[in-house]
């Protein structure tokens, strides 16, 4: 267990070490703390760090350890959130220069009190790009977030620095969001793994201006980590009235990490996205790890009722919308110009528009469910092209507007509300990590995480020991 640096243990080691009097609490979040110091000035995944904070709250949970009498399985593991993420006393400003850093923060949101009462050591906030508006990480207010494996690359987004802190132990355990991909694309980007649980499992609170696209899940290094922090996030707060009903699923504990007997739908080509050549090499040999695990894999043509493209955009657009025309003149002057284009464009969605977006939404949520009558699982490319260069919201040389058209296999999922994790798949011939899809039906979590763990068991995820440097520093 401990031939690693501590900064580079699962949330699991880390416990079983606390429980064994290894090593302390105390101990780790030093060692995560120096981790911080050594390599975020290279990938810029922080925007807020406290230490003194951090420090504090390990002492207690060392002394807890000590006493046998910890709160929970993750109490004493170091955590970040995401800084559209509500964190008393913390500047969760969005990305936004449009936000007052000083406040006030006057509460937690549901994810941050349940870590908080888990003992979850909480280090900091992480980088997102402007309220969260696209599939890359960077912003007017704090600069760009780089991916480990290539800095002249992005991590993806919106939870960027989530996926990037994840990759090179900068914590154990981090909550991301994700309205249309946004902890898929930065897990597979990064190489790491992301869960969007189903909409709701995680309260959420105050609403997301994307509404009910908008869902909160884990991004960690294992799957196992994953489930020990699903188990602590799911449950209830009167806060959001769109929460599920009460859970107490121990997700960790109901990993058996199995796809016998599972049948699976391997579509490399869904919803109008076609995959690089480079990603569908590694999704097919992942899809074949599958298979050679004990599950049935077919490849359906899982026709839909329309393209969700024209759904999802108008629902984001007119969200975004909604967004900036609260902003003053003032505000406005300062904002990601990419985020203006969509909110003028959402300005000019009609009523009708927009509510015959949430049939077609419908319409494509009983299309799925249909679907999963038959199949187990969809497997397909968590993205559909490698990391993109920073500072680019498509992909070079495309005729592409919009993060979304590149994100299609991602979005389609918030429109469903459906649980979908990326787990690392493999990388490209350039050394680019590229990430598998699972997607389950509604409400089982547990089916994608044990899917996710069997193949985690047979093909280990390897992480960067530091980042890969390729831009002019």
């Amino acid at each position: 267990m401990t031939s690693e640096p501590l900064y580079r243990l699962s949330a699991l080691d880390l416990s079983s070490g606390y429980r064994a009097k290894a090593f302390s609490p105390l101990d780790v979040t030093q060692s995560v703390l120096k981790r911080v110091s050594e390599v975020d000035e290279t990938v810029n995944a922080f925007f807020h760090l406290d230490a003194d904070a951090a420090l504090d709250s390990a002492a207690a949970a060392t002394e807890r350890w000590r006493k046998g009498e910890p709160l929970s399985m993750i109490d004493g593991v170091p955590a970040t959130i995401k800084s559209n993420i509500l964190v008393k006393g913390w500047p969760a400003v969005k990305g936004s220069p449009t936000i007052d850093p000083k406040g006030p923060w006057e509460e937690d949101a549901p994810a941050t009190a349940r870590l908080k009462e888990a003992g979850a050591v909480l280090l900091g906030l992480t980088n997102m790009p402007e309220f969260g508006w696209k599939g890359v990480t960077d912003s007017p207010l704090s600069g760009i977030t780089r991916n480990p494996w290539n800095t002249s690359r992005t991590p993806g987004g919106s939870s960027g620095g989530a996926a990037a802190a994840a990759a090179l132990g900068m914590g154990a355990l981090h909550i991301g969001t994700d309205g249309g991909g946004s902890i898929r694309i930065p897990a597979s980007f990064s190489g790491v793994f992301g869960l969007k649980a189903h909409f709701g499992r995680v309260p959420a609170y105050p609403a997301s201006p994307f509404g009910s696209l908008s869902h909160i899940g884990p991004i960690t290094r294992t799957v196992t980590d994953a489930a020990m922090m699903l188990t602590v996030l799911a449950g209830t707060d009167t806060r959001d009235w769109t929460r599920l009903p009460p859970s107490e699923a121990d997700y960790a504990g109901k990993l058996e990490g199995s796809v016998d007997g599972l049948l699976i739908a391997y579509v490399p080509e869904f919803a109008g996205a076609v995959p690089d050549p480079a990603v569908r090499a590694v999704t097919d040999r992942a899809v074949e790890a599958l298979a050679a695990l004990g599950a049935e894999v077919e490849t359906p043509d899982l026709a839909l009722p329309h393209d969700p493209l024209e759904t999802f955009t108008t629902l984001w657009h007119a969200g975004a919308h909604h967004v900036f025309e609260k902003l003053t003149a003032k505000q406005r002057a300062v904002v990601d110009p990419g985020f203006e284009a969509i909110a003028e464009h959402g300005a000019t969605i009609s009523l009708r528009q927009y509510l015959e977006a949430q049939n077609q939404r419908a319409a494509l949520a009983t299309r799925l469910n249909r679907i999963f009558e038959t199949y187990d699982l969809l497997a397909m490319p968590t993205m559909p092209v490698p990391p993109l260069n920073v500072m680019r919201d498509v992909p070079e040389g495309s005729d592409m507007r919009f993060w979304q058209e590149w994100s299609r296999y991602t979005f389609p999922f918030n429109l469903t509300q459906q649980p979908a994790a990326s787990l690392p798949a493999g990388f490209t011939p350039d050394g680019l990590p590229v990430g598998l899809q699972l997607v389950g039906p509604q409400f089982y979590e547990e089916l994608v995480l044990n899917a996710c763990r069997a193949y985690e068991e047979a093909n280990p995820f390897p992480m960067p020991s530091v980042p890969v440097v390729t831009h002019s520093v």
